[in-house]
């Protein structure tokens, strides 16, 4: 059910780049233009995000979802009826803050159901891949047969996805809330390696929102298929997304987080190169790589960044799943503008690089130390008691305890299957 919510609001950030070719065409907007529009979504999405994460660390509001999605939808719904450039841009704002709102506490309440598991976060994320790879699917042909006039029609998957989600959000919050006041204090943050992570989240950030804003307008222009060239593009991207967030969690559960991340980041960088410089058709084949690839570390991101700071899950959340998208929204004018002053392919061309970078940044990462859940604190302890009795006098108790059943070998969770921890 949280993966449906999911779905509902990034449905919406997929939406705004459907709406840049219309804008494009009927209102005659530049590329810079264009790029201002994606930025109205993304510049105060990532003003807020950390505001809402800190929020949600102090209190629990379930109420936020609800609310946040319905502006996601509202703010898109309003952006074709409004007859000037600044009110589109104002209404894509309040779409952006929507979305800014959504995601802390909906990633909090996600890990509270996912109970740790990097597969059932995988699958919570794939909920807003699925968003984004629908919107062109239903935004698309709803905007080619009435123009940005219908765009109130957009409203409706808000108004569903709030219905259908609001009976489990509330059982959600509940479990937080007894979670929250049963927890005891958790290990220190470790905001160097945060710090790192969030650097590799803002490269992935500007590759994927620069990829997905101008790859319709790209395929157009280099496959001769029109609109629905645009469209094709913009759908194999996002299905791609999709496909790389399912193998993300499995992948995790093999080889670990950090070396699937790594190994993701270094096949994103032939990928897509080959969508910047490849002709014709085979521009598909590299859309849907890319976006695999960039993909398969989206819900890594988020559980990294959770047990990095284990007393801000919202924090982490906020920038790990929401400015994921949004901060790269920051970086489009530019390109933009180099589109503009050159050519689209020329300004394409430095997202290969970022991707690189992503790689390079993404080794320093390793796993933490120990990780902590939700259910760790809330769950009851149905070990059994530990044995107080004093140890034999011929094997003395370790300085500062005494022996229980559980002075045996811990297992380090980043050894692998079979081999044992030294003691």
């Amino acid at each position: 059910m949280m993966a449906i919510g999911h779905a509902t609001v990034d449905f919406y950030q997929g939406a705004v780049p459907c709406l840049v070719p219309f804008l494009v065409a009927e209102r005659h907007y530049g590329y810079v233009a264009a790029s201002g529009i994606v930025l109205a979504a993304t510049l105060l999405s990532s003003i807020v995000q950390p505001l809402f994460g800190a929020l949600t660390d102090r209190w629990t509001m379930p109420w936020l979802i609800p609310v946040s999605t319905t502006g996601a939808g509202l703010g898109i719904a309003l952006s074709g009826p409004a007859d000037s450039y600044v009110l589109t841009w104002l209404a894509i704002a309040l779409s952006g803050m929507g979305v800014a709102a959504y995601h802390p506490e909906s990633a909090r309440l996600a890990r509270v159901a996912c109970r740790g598991s990097h597969v059932a976060m995988g699958w919570y994320s794939l909920g807003g891949n699925i968003g984004f790879a629908l919107a062109p699917v239903v935004a698309s042909p709803i905007l080619s047969a009435g123009g940005l006039d219908a765009t109130p029609w957009l409203l409706l998957p808000a108004v569903a996805g709030v219905l259908v989600t609001a009976s489990v959000i509330r059982r959600l919050a509940r479990h937080a809330a007894t979670a929250r006041a049963a927890g005891g204090p958790l290990r220190a943050d470790d905001w160097s390696r945060f710090a790192r992570l969030s650097a590799v989240i803002v490269c992935r950030s500007i590759v994927f929102v620069g990829l997905s804003t101008f790859i319709a307008l790209y395929a157009e222009q280099h496959t001769a298929g029109g609109s629905t060239a645009g469209s094709v593009a913009l759908f194999t991207l996002f299905a791609g997304g999709a496909i790389g967030t399912v193998l993300g969690g499995r992948l995790a559960a093999r080889w670990g987080r950090t070396r699937t991340l790594r190994r993701a980041y270094a096949a994103s960088v032939p990928a897509t190169a080959g969508i910047v410089l490849a002709p014709g058709p085979g521009l598909y084949v590299f859309a849907a790589a890319a976006a695999t690839a960039l993909y398969i570390p989206f819900s890594l991101h988020v559980t990294l960044g959770q047990d990095y700071l284990p007393n801000r899950v919202g924090t982490a959340s906020g920038v790990t799943l929401g400015l994921a998208v949004s901060i790269g929204g920051v970086a489009t004018p530019a390109i933009g503008a180099l589109a503009e002053a050159t050519t689209l392919r020329v300004a394409l061309t430095p997202l290969i690089a970022l991707c690189a970078l992503a790689w390079f940044l993404g080794r320093t990462l390793t796993e933490p130390d120990d990780r902590v859940g939700p259910d760790t604190r809330s769950a009851p302890d149905t070990r059994p008691a530990p044995d107080t009795r004093p140890a034999p006098t011929d094997r003395p108790a370790p300085t500062g305890r005494t022996a229980g059943p559980d002075d045996r070998p811990m297992l380090d969770p980043t050894t692998p299957r079979g081999a044992r921890a030294q003691d």
